[in-house]
């Protein structure tokens, strides 16, 4: 099917081919075009433009977004939406005054969704990842990347990234599948991190390689959950089965992290709401993506990733929605930009971009995703009658989608 978007107020993000990422100054530059239209056919972006250069153009369907802004999707590169049920008394305990550490450790946390995701069906687990990817996929988001991580053994942790793979088939979305089955130590091996690191490294690791059910592979490197030893070897494994590396590091202690996700080549480093200058030294002149995750820094009430050090220091910075249970219960990525600049002094420019363009680079889709180029799939977001594209941010309470179209189809 062929769709001509005509009428464009302003259409944002466009770019020539090779611009994968920008960093530094270069986000505050968002490249526009006023008074513009844009040709899709099937799922790719073909022609774009000036109005008053469009021609003769022919398609099937034509979409007057007269008043309205076109940007590209969202790009999500840090979820956990595969996950089973939810964790609502955990928000009220830290109302109480507890905090994320006090709650891990009295069962909470990710051990507290391990034990229920152990006992909900595969089909269950489905239907209710369903749900939230639909959800997503109305607010914009046109790429993401689902970790699992709530299962913390072999038979629950395969279950995780089947149900990944389903919504991957099922869905017209790009779906990046992550393992992250060093998210916590499980009860099982309570006292025994050796022994569960021997596991993943053993025997969960190598079986998960052979179903070829993820791309990636993260840790959750932070004080006690996995140290920079624990960390190296769980890495290493996955490497060695072509895993390519992703981490958490720095969200509550920096210990050195970044500086090995740097070494091993980590496609990203995420959360980063604790950052020392030797973590930005690390980050400059290499390929690894820093990552932030504002909405979770909303809601447990900790420090927000000091973007603007980080920007100002000439790296390229992500945003992402960290999409789970227990921190971030919400893949609204229209909240994710808002919080972004209301909270860490991101300009607008900066936060989209951090959405789009640095997003798709974060979870490796930057070839296909992120920008208005030609050739490029066409994942677009179309508000409703809007001022400017600064007003996306600012009316942070409101949904401004009007049309969702994802590789070319509209999302009903």
């Amino acid at each position: 099917m062929s769709i001509l978007i005509t009428n464009i107020k302003q259409l944002l993000q466009t770019r020539t081919h090779g611009i994968f990422k920008v960093s530094g100054k270069e986000m505050k530059e968002l490249p526009l075009i006023e008074n513009a239209y844009l040709l899709i056919e099937h799922d790719t972006i073909v022609e774009y433009g000036s109005m008053k250069n469009i021609g003769a153009v022919i398609a099937e369907k034509t979409i007057d977004a007269t008043g309205k802004i076109v940007l590209p999707a969202w790009c999500d590169s840090h979820t956990h939406l595969v996950y089973a049920g939810h964790r609502e008394q955990e928000f009220v305990d830290r109302i109480n005054g507890l905090s994320y550490e006090e709650i891990a450790k009295k069962g909470g946390g990710i051990l507290n969704s391990a034990e229920i995701l152990e006992h909900t069906s595969e089909d269950d687990l489905y239907e209710q990842s369903v749900k939230r990817l639909i959800e997503v996929m109305k607010l914009g988001t046109g790429a993401i990347e689902i970790k699992s991580g709530y299962g913390l053994t072999l038979e629950s942790e395969l279950k995780i990234l089947r149900v990944i793979k389903r919504l991957k088939q099922d869905f017209n979305i790009l779906v990046r599948p992550t393992f992250l089955g060093a998210h916590a130590i499980p009860k099982a091996f309570k006292g025994n991190k050796a022994g569960y690191i021997d596991e993943l490294v053993n025997t969960i690791i190598p079986e998960i390689a052979k179903t070829q059910l993820a791309k990636y592979i993260d840790v959750f490197c932070e004080e006690d959950f996995f140290t920079l030893e624990d960390t190296e070897r769980i890495l290493k494994a996955g490497i060695k089965h072509n895993m390519v590396p992703k981490l958490h590091v720095n969200q509550f202690k920096a210990f050195g992290g970044v500086a090995l996700g740097v070494k091993h080549n980590a496609r990203s480093v995420d959360h980063l709401e604790i950052v020392k200058p030797e973590d930005i030294k690390a980050l400059k002149g290499n390929h690894t993506m820093p990552v932030a995750l504002p909405s979770c820094s909303y809601f447990l009430g900790i420090p927000y990733t000091p973007a603007r050090q980080l920007i100002d220091a000439g790296l390229p910075l992500a945003i992402a929605s960290n999409y789970n249970p227990g921190t971030t219960p919400s893949g609204n990525m229209n909240f994710v930009v808002s919080t972004a600049c209301i909270k860490m002094k991101m300009t607008p420019e900066e936060a989209i971009n951090a959405a789009t363009i640095n997003g798709a680079y974060a979870m490796g889709a930057h070839k296909m995703f992120g920008s208005i180029t030609r050739g490029k799939k066409a994942n677009i977001i179309i508000t409703e009658d809007i001022p400017n594209y600064n007003y996306i941010p600012y009316a942070f309470g409101d949904n401004n989608i009007n049309t969702v179209i994802i590789n070319g189809k509209i999302v009903e």
